[in-house]
């Protein structure tokens, strides 16, 4: 099993350690609840993409009773510029118990609202789907009663004919659907201008496209998409994105900063001012969003439950 953490790239020495504005103030939450997470997580062999991610709000999200498990393992065969997970081959390797644990450990948390995500798996055959699935059981076998969000990969082979990946694509995603989760989630990440640079490997029509199949296919399971903002994109940009999301009958969003994870990964072009947020929620309700979260600090997480 390789991994790629210490690869250098093309963004390396591009900036001095950067100063954040005033208005980026990450919540650190009680030391108490951050232990009891980190201990049961760790004694579990299990990943969070709040502790895989550094996401600054994982203090105030385990008091409040939601996490966000990270199936599949802690490597990513995709290498996102902006992503703090490590990069590499898990040689089609497979934890058999992981979704036990994870049910497990829920339980002992006394969660009532659980995210479920994954690495991106192109290395096996079905990209993860049955990881969501096995999950989503195990869960509901010790509680039935907790809310589970899922926030998937594309599902995309790009090995096979157009036509062999969109039905593969479909698949996968009815695997995950027909476990029934209280919310279905992709993130688009950024504009289409940037997804190249900054979404290795996905792209921005096909991840509208899953979007799009997960409505027609569950039209009672509501789909939310994240933004990330800060990486160039321009004002109109945003917008266009949003409506795009609407064209798709996306129900739910979330925008927040990118705050740059280390001196290896993709560059802050630009803070916006919370503001800013607040004009471009204003513009996602207008557009029809039923639910928004937006701001400065706002993850794909964050506030799930609500």
């Amino acid at each position: 099993m390789t991994t790629t953490t210490n690869r250098k790239t093309k963004y390396s020495n591009s900036l001095p350690k950067e100063r954040l504005p005033s208005w980026i103030k990450p919540t650190i939450g009680k030391v108490s609840q951050l232990e009891k997470v980190q201990n049961l997580v760790k004694k579990n062999g299990l990943h969070t993409i709040c502790e895989e991610g550094r996401c600054p709000n994982r203090g105030e999200c385990y008091a409040s009773g939601t996490a966000t498990f990270l199936l599949g393992g802690s490597i990513c065969t995709r290498s996102c510029a902006f992503c703090q997970v490590d990069k590499g081959s898990p040689n089609r390797y497979l934890d058999n118990l992981e979704a036990t644990r994870v049910a497990n450990a829920v339980i002992q948390l006394g969660l009532k609202y659980v995210v479920i995500t994954s690495v991106a798996r192109d290395d096996l055959n079905d990209h993860g789907a049955s990881l969501f699935s096995r999950t989503i059981q195990e869960i509901r076998k010790l509680n039935s009663e907790i809310g589970i969000e899922v926030l998937t990969p594309d599902f995309w082979s790009r090995s096979h004919s157009l036509k062999v990946s969109i039905q593969k694509q479909k698949e996968r995603l009815e695997e995950v659907l027909n476990s029934k989760p209280a919310c279905f989630n992709h993130n688009l990440e950024t504009v289409e201008r940037l997804q190249k640079e900054v979404r290795r490997g996905a792209t921005f029509e096909r991840s509208l496209g899953l979007l799009k199949l997960a409505r027609e296919m569950a039209p009672e399971i509501p789909t939310k998409s994240g933004l990330m903002l800060g990486l160039g994109e321009e004002r109109e940009e945003i917008i266009k994105t949003l409506q795009d999301l609407r064209s798709v009958d996306c129900q739910r969003l979330t925008l927040g900063q990118y705050l740059r994870p280390s001196l290896a990964h993709i560059p802050v072009k630009h803070y916006w001012h919370p503001n800013d947020f607040e004009e471009f929620a204003l513009i996602a309700k207008e557009l029809g969003f039923e639910k928004v979260n937006s701001g400065p600090l706002v993850r794909s997480s964050y506030h799930a439950k609500d």
